[in-house]
C-alpha cells in the first residue's frame, strides 16, 4: 500500500500552485479597512526620466535623452518584478505605468485595528488579503526579498500542516511529512504520522477499488497517451482518470483544480495547466523498464534530478534559509514586496495611466506609447516595450497600430470549449472571522488535534459535497499575527468557471453563501454570525488555461517576432523586434512564476538592448 498512496504526493504537488488572480479592480467592499502600510527601507527617490518631462519633448524630438530603455506595461507582480530587475541589476532606464492607482495588480493586503468602541465583539489586529494569500517559496522570491532589504519580513508557514479534503461530512488530510530535511524529510512523508503509508493503509477519503486503481497506475503502468499524430490534447480530467482513476480524480484532483485555477478540469488542458505534473509521465516512460508509464517512478525521476539541479545551484548563503514550496508570505502582508518596490522605483513607477495606443511612427525602431493620464494625454518614446496587462484586455484594440493581428489572436471564437479568447472567471475573495469556541469541537485524524486550532493549511471541497465555495484558507494557522489569538480568520474563493452566476449575487448573498460553506464544513451551526472583513469581486479572476491555449501562445510568440509593424526580424530574425505581450496567462499564474519571470525576462530584454546598441 506504499505504492498505491503515492497519489498523495501528487496531489500535494497541484496544491503547491498557488492561485493568483489577474483582476479588474472593483472593490465591493464597505466594511471600515485601510491598505497595508509598509514601512519602507529603501528610500531613495529616483528623478523623474526626461522623457517624461514636457510631454517628452513632442511627437517629433527623438533625442537619445528623451527614450527610455524598457516601457513595461501593467504593474502586477510581472511587470514591477520586470522593472525593478532591469533598473537594479541591468542599470537601463524603466518606466513602469498601471492602469489602476497602485502596482501589485491582484496582491492587495490589508490592516485592521479594532478598538472596544467601534462595537465589534474582538479587539485587535488583522491582516488579511484581497487576492492570493500566500506563494509557494522559491529562490526568486527570496532574492528580490533580499534585495529590497525587507528579507526580514519573510514568514513561512509550518511545514507539517497538511491540506485537508472535505467528503462525506468529515475532513481528510493530504499526506505531509514533518518539516525534516533531505532523506529524513521524504522518511517523514512516507512513515510518519500523517505519510503516504498511513493514508493508504488507514484514510479513507478513497475507498479500497479507488485506492488499487490508483496504485496500479503508480506501481504497474496505466493507459498510454494519445497518439500526437492524432491531434488529441487532454484535459486534466481525462490525465487523471486515465492514469489514476475515477476517484482519485473526484476526491483529490477535482477540487485542486477548483481551488487553485477556479477551473473547469473538463477544459483545463494537462499539458498547459500542470506541465510540471504532466512531464512526469514522459520521465516515467523515459525509464527503459518501466514499459508501461508507471507514473510513481517518474516522480522518483524528476526528484533526483530536481535535488541535482538545487545542489548545482544553491541559494546565497546570505538569503533567510527557506525550504522550496514551503508557503510563504510577509509579516504584514503580500502588498509589502510591491510597495518596496514602488519605493525602489520612485518616480519611474506611473499609477492612473491607461495606455491607448503603441506604434512605430518613424523607420528608426523606436516605440512611442500614448496614455491618458490624471494630467492628460501622455507620450513615451522607448526602446523596448513588455506588457503585461491581462490577456481579456488585449482585444480592446490598444495594439492594432503596432501589432495588428493580436486582437483577432486574443478575442478569436473557440468552439470546441465554447470560449472567446483567454477565459477569465469571476471569483470572489471573502474573508471572515469567527471565534475559536464558534468551531467545531472535534478531534482530527493523525494526532492533528482539535478543529477549533485549525491545524492546516485549509480546506477543499469536491463538487460532489454541494458547497459552493471552492476552497477555505486558514489564514490564522498559516501566519502570525494574522488576528486576534481566541478567533480564527478564514479567506475563502467563492465563484470560478462553473459557477459564473456569481457576478449575479449581491455581496450580501455572497457573504451568506461563504457562512453556509463554512457552517456546514467547519464552524457549529449555532456559532454567530461572521465578522466580515473583505469581499473582494474580482469579475475577470484567473486566465484559464484551457484546450488550445498553447496554440494560441505558440501564434502569439509568432506575432512578436513576425508580425510587429517597422520590426527587423520581419522575417522570422530569432533576436526579437523589441516588444513583447507577456503576464500570468503565458509564463503561469502562481505568484512565484510571476516574480521569476520578472527575473528571467529582465535578462532577455538586456540581451536585445546590448544588441540593439551594437547595430
Amino acid at each position: 500500500m506504499l505504492i498505491t498512496s503515492s497519489l498523495g504526493v501528487f496531489t500535494i504537488v497541484t496544491f503547491q500552485v498557488v492561485s493568483a488572480f489577474v483582476p479588474t479592480r472593483i472593490s465591493l467592499n464597505h466594511y471600515p479597512i485601510h491598505p497595508i502600510v509598509v514601512e519602507q527601507k529603501l528610500t531613495t527617490t529616483i528623478p523623474l526620466l526626461s522623457s517624461l518631462n514636457d510631454n517628452a519633448g513632442g511627437d517629433n524630438d527623438n533625442s537619445e535623452e528623451n527614450i527610455i530603455d524598457c516601457l513595461v506595461v501593467g504593474g502586477g507582480i510581472s511587470g514591477s518584478t520586470l522593472a525593478y530587475n532591469l533598473h537594479a541589476n541591468h542599470d537601463s532606464s524603466v518606466l513602469l505605468a498601471e492602469a489602476r492607482d497602485y502596482i501589485g495588480g491582484n496582491v492587495k493586503s490589508n490592516i485592521k485595528d479594532f478598538s472596544e468602541d467601534e462595537g465589534t465583539e474582538t479587539t485587535g489586529r488583522y491582516v488579511w488579503e484581497d487576492g492570493p494569500n500566500s506563494f509557494a517559496t522559491q529562490p526568486s522570491i527570496v532574492r528580490i526579498a533580499s534585495e529590497l532589504n525587507i528579507a526580514d519580513e519573510l514568514v513561512f508557514a509550518d511545514e507539517s500542516l497538511p491540506p485537508w479534503v472535505n467528503h462525506n461530512g468529515k475532513l481528510h488530510p493530504l499526506p505531509k511529512g514533518q518539516g525534516g530535511k533531505g532523506p529524513k524529510g521524504q522518511i517523514e512523508l512516507v512513515f510518519g504520522p500523517n505519510g503516504v503509508l498511513k493514508f493508504g493503509l488507514v484514510g479513507d477519503l478513497l475507498s479500497w477499488p479507488g485506492k488499487i486503481r490508483a496504485g496500479i497506475g503508480a506501481l504497474v503502468g496505466h493507459a498510454p497517451p494519445p497518439d500526437p499524430s492524432s491531434g488529441k490534447e487532454e484535459t486534466i480530467r481525462e490525465w487523471v482518470t486515465r492514469t489514476l482513476g475515477e476517484e482519485v480524480f473526484l476526491r483529490c484532483i477535482d477540487p485542486f483544480v477548483s481551488g487553485v485555477y477556479a477551473g473547469d478540469p473538463e477544459k483545463l488542458s494537462m499539458k498547459a495547466s500542470l506541465s510540471k505534473i504532466a512531464r512526469i509521465e514522459q520521465y516515467s516512460y523515459n525509464i527503459d523498464w518501466n514499459k508501461f508509464g508507471a507514473i510513481f517512478y517518474g516522480g522518483l525521476a524528476r526528484q533526483v534530478e530536481l535535488t541535482k539541479e538545487r545542489k548545482a545551484n544553491p541559494p546565497n548563503p546570505e538569503w533567510p534559509e527557506f525550504e522550496y514550496g514551503n508557503p510563504g508570505s510577509f509579516k504584514n502582508g503580500l502588498s509589502t514586496l510591491p510597495n518596496a518596490i514602488h519605493a525602489a522605483l520612485g518616480d519611474k513607477v506611473k499609477t492612473q495611466w491607461k495606455l491607448v495606443s503603441v506604434d512605430r511612427p518613424l523607420d528608426d525602431g523606436i516605440f512611442l506609447a500614448t496614455f491618458d493620464t490624471p494630467t492628460g494625454q501622455q507620450k513615451i518614446r522607448a526602446r523596448t516595450v513588455v506588457s503585461t496587462i491581462p490577456a481579456h484586455v488585449l482585444s480592446d484594440g490598444t495594439f492594432d497600430d503596432i501589432i495588428p493581428s493580436l486582437r483577432p489572436l486574443m478575442s478569436r471564437i473557440r468552439s470546441n470549449i465554447d470560449r472567446v479568447g483567454i477565459h477569465h472567471p469571476p471569483v470572489a475573495a471573502v474573508t471572515v472571522s469567527y471565534p475559536k469556541s464558534s468551531f467545531r469541537d472535534i478531534e482530527l485524524p493523525n494526532g492533528f488535534g482539535n478543529l477549533q486550532d485549525l491545524p492546516g493549511f485549509g480546506s477543499l471541497n469536491p463538487r460532489s459535497e454541494g458547497v459552493r465555495t471552492l476552497g477555505t484558507l486558514w489564514t490564522s494557522s498559516l501566519f502570525p499575527g494574522r488576528c486576534p489569538p481566541d478567533y480564527n480568520l478564514l479567506l475563502n474563493y467563492i465563484g470560478g468557471s462553473r459557477d459564473p452566476n456569481l457576478v449575479n449575487l449581491s455581496e450580501e448573498e455572497i457573504v451568506n453563501e461563504v457562512d453556509k460553506g463554512c457552517r456546514s464544513v467547519l464552524v457549529k451551526d449555532n456559532a454567530p454570525p461572521p465578522l466580515v472583513l473583505g469581499v473582494k469581486i474580482w469579475p475577470k479572476a484567473i486566465p484559464q488555461y484551457e484546450l488550445g491555449h498553447l496554440d494560441v501562445m505558440k501564434e502569439l510568440e509568432e506575432l512578436e517576432r513576425k508580425g510587429v509593424k517597422g520590426s527587423c526580424c520581419e522575417d522570422g530574425d530569432e533576436k526579437g523586434s523589441g516588444i513583447w505581450i507577456s503576464g500570468n496567462y503565458r509564463t503561469g499564474v502562481a505568484f512565484p512564476d510571476c516574480v521569476t519571470y520578472g527575473y528571467d525576462h529582465a535578462k532577455v530584454v538586456k540581451d536585445y538592448l546590448d544588441e540593439m546598441k551594437k547595430s
